[in-house]
């Protein structure tokens, strides 16, 4: 196992494998290096703290990558224990785009210490948003909450590894128990920090992606496949109904 400063990978000498990999990758994700090529050198990211709970795989690398172009902070884990692409975590760590903890087969114990240092950014709070594939990390951080919650009120209150219904209940419990008992307001602090981005978003509503987006990012990939779109004169536009700037489709259209 191979340990930066701030990463832990499996064996960091993989690194020049996988850079070629990524490499390779880009080449396959117009989308995202059409992203940087945009917006690289505006850093509309700029201080802004992303945690990632992904497979931690050369495609994962890009996106990674393309986050830090545009500005971001990252540290990140693989949402399963054994998704990770050693090659791209040791590339993505020695490369210091991020810090990653993550390595192919993980133990249980391993996988959740690896969600919660993706968390912790050393400064008693957490990430201003989090990408999680699958939910783990935002299972993390409520029960977290509620943990402290309960200790708050009666410091005996502690979470109980003896009462899991199974192997991996457990270690999240004792993991919990750990952390209520160093740093009893930690997971708090976290949800806080990520609740500031929250309030832009109604609870109990259901948001899709906007129309101007998603034909964005449909239209990141043109280059790659030689093709292009002639702007509408406004006469076309007037007939279906549109904005000769877009976007193309009703706000109620579904693909």
């Amino acid at each position: 196992m191979s340990s930066l400063s701030s990463s832990k990978v499996k064996d960091i000498t993989l690194a020049a494998f996988g850079r070629k990999e990524i490499e390779l990758a880009e080449a396959e994700m117009p989308g995202l290096m059409g992203i940087r090529k945009e917006y690289s050198a505006k850093k509309p990211l700029q201080g802004a703290r992303i945690t990632g709970s992904l497979h931690m795989t050369v495609q994962t690398a890009v996106l990674i990558e393309t986050l830090k172009d545009l500005g971001a902070s990252l540290r990140w884990c693989s949402c399963n224990i054994f998704s990770t692409q050693d090659h791209a975590a040791a590339a993505i760590a020695a490369n210091q785009s991020a810090a990653v903890f993550a390595w192919k087969g993980e133990t249980l114990e391993e996988y959740w210490w690896c969600t919660e240092q993706a968390l912790n950014w050393g400064d008693g709070e957490g990430p201003d948003l989090i990408v999680d594939d699958g939910g783990d990390m935002t299972l993390l951080i409520h029960e977290g909450v509620k943990a402290e919650k309960m200790f708050a009120v009666d410091p005996k209150q502690l979470p109980d590894p003896s009462r899991a219904t199974n192997e991996e209940e457990k270690v999240l419990l004792m993991l919990l128990r750990k952390s209520v008992q160093e740093d009893p307001t930690k997971y708090q602090r976290i949800a806080k920090r990520l609740d500031k981005e929250r309030q832009i978003y109604k609870d109990n509503n259901v948001y899709k992606l906007p129309t101007a987006l998603d034909e964005k990012v449909a239209a990141l990939h043109l280059p790659a496949l030689r093709a292009s779109l002639n702007r509408l004169t406004q006469a076309q536009a007037d007939y279906i109904n549109v904005s000769p700037q877009g976007p193309f489709k009703r706000p109620d259209y579904r693909y």
